[in-house]
């Protein structure tokens, strides 16, 4: 239960702090939040990451019921006594929920988050996404754990101190 409550707080703050900007902002407005670093800017989307596979939507409601899915099932199976494996699939759980609400209500997605980094212009994201890479980070941690466990426990079967 305790992943699912972390899905649905990514969830929340996404479709809130998407509200927000299409209620209160027009698109293409910008505000400066932190000077020739970070933006929030009204922006929608109507691709995947870095605006590809533009107006595909029945790709991505495929494509995200099958995510949906498998996360859930991982959650269930895999994730017991993982709390970083659990974790980690609970933000990417509420960042694919988080974009396919906007893709089945709004037929877009809203971006707002404008950085730049090092001068490079990023691509604008959401909660949603940042909630994505974030659960992908952890996973990649969860599964350097597993890797060196792994070779912990090979070590000591062989007798080796490693």
């Amino acid at each position: 239960m305790f992943y699912y409550i972390i899905a649905f707080i990514v969830i929340v703050l996404d479709q809130l702090t998407k509200w927000l900007i299409v209620k209160n902002m027009e698109l293409g407005e910008s505000i400066q939040v932190i000077e020739n670093f970070l933006y929030i800017t009204s922006h929608r989307n109507r691709g995947a990451a870095w605006g590809i596979l533009q107006g595909q939507m029945w790709f991505f409601y495929i494509i995200t019921t099958i995510v949906i899915i498998a996360l859930v099932y991982y959650i269930q199976k895999e994730a017991k006594g993982k709390m970083l494996l659990g974790v980690s699939l609970a933000f990417m759980l509420g960042g694919a929920i988080g974009n396919f609400i906007d893709r089945i209500f709004r037929k877009e997605v809203v971006d707002f988050i404008n950085t730049y980094i090092f001068t490079y212009d990023f691509p604008i994201f959401n909660i949603a996404d940042s909630a994505l890479v974030i659960g992908v980070g952890l996973l990649m941690l969860q599964m350097l754990k597993e890797e060196r466990e792994a070779k912990k426990k090979a070590h000591g079967e062989n007798g080796t101190n490693g």
